[in-house]
């Protein structure tokens, strides 16, 4: 009898669509507190937040992508100040497969999905460290971000003089 050895063929690479998070990474965090001690006296009143949310991508090389989800969060309580949050949140990714209509929603819609619960992470440790409750942030609806990014550009394309 032949001694025969069964031959493992290689994997096929993977084909359509796909998302490679590479790593990811505070690029920009700034904490300010301008009303302290007075701010943290009262702490049974939690600070109102006004939040504000965009993305941004670049592409680096090849199918390389940076995506950065940057945040601004102000604190209030009553007219004053408590605190301000400004976090630059970034990936990189690599994206590939997708249709041109496609790889923009992949790189604003799940792109930052995949980011944002890191994000509200340093949120919520940073406004803690800074003698505040945590503040947790609720989910954000990336979709609508980017349909309301979609129709601002739209908008500001019809504004624009049609050269002669």
């Amino acid at each position: 009898m032949a001694d025969e050895t069964a031959q493992e063929t290689p994997p096929e690479p993977v084909q359509g669509p796909q998302i490679t998070n590479m790593t990811q990474y505070v690029k920009d965090l700034s904490f300010e507190s301008p009303n302290s001690p007075a701010s943290l006296l009262d702490l049974k009143e939690t600070p109102n937040g006004e939040l504000s949310v965009q993305v941004k991508s670049r592409k680096l090389t090849g199918d390389q992508y940076e995506v950065v989800l940057q945040f601004q969060i102000e604190g209030t309580k009553g007219s004053e100040t408590a605190f301000l949050v400004e976090l630059q949140y970034a990936g990189l990714f690599t994206v590939s497969g997708f249709s041109s209509e496609d790889h923009q929603k992949a790189l604003m819609i799940e792109c930052p999905r995949l980011l944002f619960p890191y994000a509200r992470r340093v949120i919520a440790d940073t406004v803690r460290d800074g003698g505040f409750p945590q503040l947790m942030l609720g989910a954000i609806d990336f979709v609508q971000l980017y349909n309301t990014y979609l129709q601002k550009n739209q908008a500001e394309a019809e504004s624009k003089p049609a050269d002669a």
